[in-house]
């Protein structure tokens, strides 16, 4: 509302200005003339069908890996080499669904030979890696 400055009476004008009023209904009027054919467009999708009363889970053996002190490698009990390992873990990573490679190291085995072992798995592929403890840590 616009407020006079001078003249005779005054007071409050009683006249709205109604130009930017139109401007903004017209930027809005552009706006859903342009969005509103995109909403009625629909894309056709096959959907798959469940079936509630067949329950399909599919049990993958986790990948056991040890590390001693040393450095020396074991997949489940028998030692293995750097290279084998890589290989196995490639294998694994092809898989679907991935098995989970659960990590066992002593307690004063060396972080760098646990992370050079994180690195094997993570540059074939894996994805799922669990560590692997004992009780409370009192022997």
């Amino acid at each position: 509302m616009s407020m006079s400055t001078g003249g005779n009476s005054g007071g409050p004008m009683s006249e709205i200005n109604v130009t930017p009023l139109v401007d903004v209904m017209l930027v809005l009027l552009i706006i859903f003339m342009i969005t509103a054919p995109l909403m009625t467009h629909r894309i056709k999708i096959d959907l798959p069908k469940a079936d509630p009363h067949v329950k399909e889970e599919v049990q993958v053996e986790p990948m056991d890996v040890a590390v001693k002190e040393d450095g020396s490698l074991y997949s489940g009990d028998a030692p293995v080499t750097e290279a084998e390992l890589k290989s196995q873990f490639a294998v694994a990573a092809n898989k679907s669904p991935q098995p989970e490679i659960q990590l066992r190291a002593d307690r004063t085995t060396q972080y760098k030979t646990v992370r050079k072992v994180l690195g094997f798995a993570k540059d074939a592929g894996m994805v799922h890696v669990a560590f692997l403890t004992t009780g409370n840590g009192k022997e």
